[in-house]
């Protein structure tokens, strides 16, 4: 069955839709990363002003090169050690749609581990959109039956696995690091 759900994501990330799947954290709405049609898509589902940043998922920390062009040999500790999902806004985002990447040129970017993403990611061999599976301004849902109606209807695939899922999760810590190592915490 997980197979089966990974390969239908797959197919529609591959044709520029977008999905709703559940994450290392709470549910969210993605895209390919690099598609910025689809990406207008996202914030449309969402009535997101595309001026609000976005948070970016990969599947290992060893593709952050190919994103982002000045790593901190501290982030590397940082993921490895994070006890919780933790996303890390870089400066320097490249090789990303345009309405990814904020406008002083930084991205959100969160190394997932995950039993899903993971390997969705791993084979679309691209960055994905994590956004929240929730109407811009309103409440991010804590399970999939809090998410509105209007989502599901709008999005082009709703992944199902872990729809019955209650464990409680949150969304990630977001830390702001600066190409010198410098970082502060934006979410605990």
């Amino acid at each position: 069955m997980l197979r089966d759900e990974i390969n239908k994501a797959l197919e529609v990330l591959k044709s520029g839709g977008v999905i709703l799947y559940p994450t290392d954290t709470i549910w969210g709405i993605g895209c390919d990363a690099t598609n910025p049609e689809a990406v207008d898509k996202v914030l449309k589902i969402k009535n997101r002003p595309a001026e609000k940043s976005l948070i970016v998922l990969l599947d290992v920390d060893s593709k952050l090169q190919s994103y982002v062009t000045e790593i901190p040999d501290v982030a590397y500790d940082l993921i490895e050690y994070a006890e919780n999902p933790l996303t890390i806004i870089f400066s320097g985002a490249k090789n990303l749609a345009q309405n990814v990447i904020n406008a002083d040129g930084s991205v959100g970017i969160r190394i997932v581990k995950h039993d899903f993403c993971t390997p969705l990611i791993q084979r679309f061999r691209k960055p994905i959109v994590s956004t929240s599976a929730n109407l811009s301004g309103q409440p991010s849902p804590k399970f999939f039956d809090d998410i509105d109606p209007e989502i599901i209807n709008a999005v082009d695939y709703v992944v199902d696995f872990e729809q019955e899922n209650r464990t409680s999760k949150k969304p990630s810590t977001i830390m702001k690091l600066s190409p010198g190592g410098q970082f502060e915490f934006i979410r605990k």
